[in-house]
């Protein structure tokens, strides 16, 4: 199985948040796009959190809207091997080079992850100055909880 690479990040020294996910779908990936499977609540739950209909606008649009908001977006993972595009049949990580944040972002104070693999390295990032929440997924892949929960949480990336 030849090893997939992640999407490139969406940085600016002006950012004060980035939310990390964990690794692009199949979809997101063929597509060259964060959150592109039609199901993931991802950019729905942003355009509440933000008030700004982000979920409604052509992608091409999104991203510059997203850093007026000062945040940016990321992954853990930069490179891996995985069938489908579950985050449990993910083998063989190699984790992003998160001093890029220091480097690019001088601004960043918070790191949001998208899901618990994500959050898995909320330690790492916590230790290295920064302050880290850990949201629930916004994949459909985690319906366990429903849309009104996950926003109530989603809405931490303001406080």
């Amino acid at each position: 199985m030849a090893p997939l690479e992640g999407l490139p990040p969406l940085l600016s020294p002006d950012i004060h948040t980035i939310i990390l996910g964990s690794f692009p779908s199949r979809e997101s990936l063929a597509a060259s796009q964060y959150y592109a499977h039609p199901r993931n609540q991802f950019w729905r739950l942003l355009s509440e959190v933000l008030t700004d209909d982000l979920a409604q606008q052509p992608y091409e649009d999104r991203l510059p809207r997203l850093l007026t908001h000062k945040i940016g977006l990321w992954d853990v993972i930069s490179m891996c091997e995985r069938e489908g595009s579950l985050d449990s049949r993910i083998k063989h990580a190699v984790a992003n080079d998160f001093d890029l944040l220091k480097k690019e972002c001088p601004k960043l104070k918070k790191i949001c992850f998208n899901g618990k693999v994500a959050g898995a390295y909320a330690e790492r990032l916590s230790s290295a100055g920064f302050e880290t929440i850990v949201l629930p997924s916004s994949s459909p892949a985690y319906a366990s909880r429903s849309f009104e929960d996950k926003l109530a949480i989603w809405k931490k990336i303001l406080d």
